[in-house]
């Protein structure tokens, strides 16, 4: 399971954490990446959403979320009633891995270790934010959270428990929707992703009130 080697947590400031990050050698993608790409929003946060890794934008730039999924999640979590500034994002992996394609940086899929040595700093994000939600965008995402590989599709819309025992809903991330070629299948999948988001609130209230 991924949270085998990622058991410490050392609470500090998330500015603390972020600085440290900075010189992040616990795998190799750091040797190509532009910078760590670490995670963003508010300390006191109710949902955290947990995404791959940094796109080729998020990694020029040092923010998560700043791309085309990003935009696209932004207006999503708009649509729902969701403040953006009230959450916390952030990526299972903080160093884009990608592989060159002539001038073009193509994203490639985190494997197991990776995930697994960027485990340590995930964890000391959930252990300050505390959410009373957390979010998996797409596999890697699931997969960090979970300890084992999700079959995404299946569980969908779901909430499962953590390697550490704490709810995590499922979901697909942004880019899968602006992947899809056919217009209505994007639209009818957009609904889909729009609906998960709505259980997110939904969850968000339940534990405000709770």
């Amino acid at each position: 399971m991924v949270s085998d080697v990622a058991t410490e947590v050392r609470l500090a400031t998330l500015d603390e954490i972020r600085e440290e990050a900075e010189s992040c050698t616990r795998c190799d993608l750091y040797r190509h990446a532009t910078q760590t790409v670490f995670g963003e929003g508010s300390n006191e946060a109710s949902v955290m959403f947990v995404a791959e890794q940094p796109g080729d934008r998020e990694d020029i730039e040092g923010r998560p979320f700043v791309g085309p999924a990003g935009r696209l999640f932004d207006a999503i979590l708009e649509e729902v009633g969701i403040e953006r500034k009230k959450t916390y994002v952030t990526n299972a992996v903080k160093h884009f891995k990608f592989q060159l394609r002539g001038k073009r940086r193509i994203h490639s899929k985190p494997n197991a270790g990776e995930i697994s040595a960027c485990r340590w700093w995930l964890d000391q994000e959930l252990a300050l934010i505390q959410p009373a939600v957390t979010v998996a965008l797409g596999a890697t995402a699931a997969r960090a959270l979970v300890g084992k590989p999700v079959p995404i599709m299946k569980f969908r819309g779901a909430t499962m428990q953590s390697d550490k025992g704490w709810p995590v809903l499922v979901t697909v991330h942004p880019s899968y929707l602006l992947r899809i070629p056919d217009p209505m299948d994007r639209h009818a999948e957009r609904r889909r992703f729009v609906e998960d988001m709505r259980k997110v609130k939904a969850l968000m209230k339940e534990k405000a009130l709770g």
